[in-house]
């Protein structure tokens, strides 16, 4: 029985048996092509068991193993290894079929290749989850067969394991690293010019060119018979909160993703950098209810507290209930933040019913309500339109790009400053934004 399970005929199988099924139908007609029929099918007999002798009356001298990482990261690349061991004493060739996690609907995943006798050789592939939450890879697959390749034996190993996709880490750390390393322009971030400086005094130091002469430390200098000046630092300490609208309005799609991951991997990208630049992070995260308040510290678990509410965060998209928020942080949040508010509006009457609820967190807290590009419209916005439909549907693209500069007129004119980006540029212009507030002194 385990024989049969694990005994397979490749195409080439296939191929042999229809030529020598037409070599005997010929050779009804002529006598010399009916010999070489019958010579071929004893041969071909013949290979056929001599392979099936080989491959199966040994133990499983092939082993295969997946290695990958115990959680993946959410809306970028991860990379999958299958390192196989061939320990027969002659050269195979082999076909591994992985049973990947069904959400990623692959259905046609294959390696092929050849290994040397007593080698071992690394397979790897990509896997691109665009959905958090717990995916199961089954078992491998590896048919092996000899260089005749009509026998295929297959061997499964049993490499079931579920992972956890949690928010795009991996940009957390790209971003943590250039931030680390004062290299942040690389990918976009903006450097902006101080307004003025700090008053958080750190110490004195000596005066080198390129110092601010206004803060020169007359005192010290007496003392030390030297030009000193004070040297000043960032505020420190501010907090930061991460205000994600899990409503209707985030359920629409950009790349596979929808606008509500994009804003949950901003949301650890800047609540990170926030903790670098030693400020406090927070997470409040709401729909029709306030799911999760996570208050704003700056401790050594800190991110690992933001990295697993994130992960756990589930909606079915509701309305979104602003007065139930407004509500929840003026009782939780007692000391002036910084909200950068993840949503997104399509018109400005959907904004008019929520300004109410926005005017009142900005006179507490400074406001960033950040919002989204209707990024499909785009082709319709640029291309040329060159029939009577297309005219029609490049006006109303452009009343809804209309409707978003409305949409931050209105909040400007209230003093709510806002974000209106792509959701590829989301990280990039909410880092840009916190730190010329930084730079600014506003926080």
């Amino acid at each position: 029985m385990k024989f049969l399970k694990e005994f397979y005929l490749t195409s080439r199988f296939l191929l042999l048996t229809a030529i020598i099924v037409l070599l005997f139908f010929f050779g009804y007609f002529f006598d010399p092509l009916f010999f070489v029929a019958k010579l071929l099918l004893i041969s071909f007999i013949t290979v056929i068991f001599v392979e099936t002798l080989i491959l199966f009356t040994r133990k499983k001298n092939i082993f295969a193993e997946r290695v990958l990482s115990d959680r993946l990261s959410n809306g970028d690349d991860n990379e999958v290894k299958i390192i196989l061991t061939n320990n027969y004493t002659f050269d195979i060739n082999i076909r591994i079929i992985d049973e990947l996690p069904f959400i990623f609907q692959i259905r046609d995943f294959e390696i092929s290749s050849k290994v040397k006798q007593g080698n071992t050789k690394i397979f790897s592939y990509i896997i691109h989850p665009v959905k958090r939450g717990e995916y199961q890879f089954g078992y491998l697959n590896v048919f092996i067969s000899t260089i005749l390749n009509i026998v295929s034996r297959r061997l499964r190993f049993d490499q079931n394991k579920n992972v956890k996709v949690y928010p795009s880490y991996v940009q957390m750390r790209k971003y943590q690293i250039m931030a680390i390393s004062d290299r942040l322009m690389e990918v976009g971030i903006k450097k902006v010019r101080k307004i003025g400086h700090s008053m958080e005094f750190e110490q004195i130091k000596d005066y080198v060119r390129g110092d601010d002469y206004r803060t020169i430390n007359w005192k010290a200098t007496a003392r030390k018979r030297q030009l000193m000046v004070n040297h000043y630092i960032d505020e420190r300490a501010q907090q930061i909160y991460s205000v994600i609208d899990m409503g209707r309005t985030m359920k629409m799609p950009f790349d596979k993703m929808s606008l509500l991951d994009y804003a949950i991997n901003t949301s650890l990208v800047i609540s990170n950098i926030a903790l670098l630049k030693h400020d406090k992070a927070g997470i409040i995260t709401f729909n029709s209810k306030v799911n999760s308040v996570l208050p704003a510290e700056r401790n050594s678990v800190q991110m690992k507290k933001i990295l697993d509410m994130l992960y756990k965060q589930e909606t079915d998209f509701m309305e979104s209930d602003y007065e139930r928020l407004a509500g929840v942080v003026r009782t939780k949040i007692k000391q002036r933040s910084l909200l950068l508010f993840f949503t997104n509006f399509e018109t400005a009457n959907s904004l008019k019913r929520q300004l109410p609820y926005f005017k009142s967190l900005s006179r507490s807290h400074l406001l960033i309500v950040i919002f989204f590009f209707n990024v499909g419209l785009d082709e319709l916005l640029y291309n040329k339109a060159k029939s009577l439909d297309e005219v029609y549907h490049k006006t109303i693209a452009e009343k809804f790009a209309y409707e978003k500069r409305v949409i931050q007129k209105e909040l400007a004119s209230f003093g709510i400053q806002s974000i209106l980006t792509t959701p590829e540029n989301l990280s990039i212009n909410t880092i840009n934004k916190y730190l010329e507030l930084k730079a600014r002194a506003m926080i």
